[in-house]
């Protein structure tokens, strides 16, 4: 259990670093992300950034699980 709790940390700290040196700016600019904006209203929806996540994101976990 000790283990998981380190591996998120640390996992934690490289996305804050990664966020602060602006490795992650690609996020929301992909095609097929949408955004609108309106005059009093802003619609935002990072679909594509958001299913590479995820395919990345379950990629992972199958490794790690084999």
């Amino acid at each position: 259990m000790a283990e998981l709790f380190w591996s998120v940390g640390i996992g934690l700290i490289l996305i804050g670093v990664g966020i602060k040196w602006g490795l992650f700016e690609w996020f929301g600019k992909l095609p097929g992300d949408l955004r609108y904006e309106g005059e009093h209203f802003v619609f935002f929806a990072p679909i594509t950034s958001m299913l590479l996540i995820s395919l990345v994101l379950s990629l992972l976990l199958w490794i790690f699980n084999r």
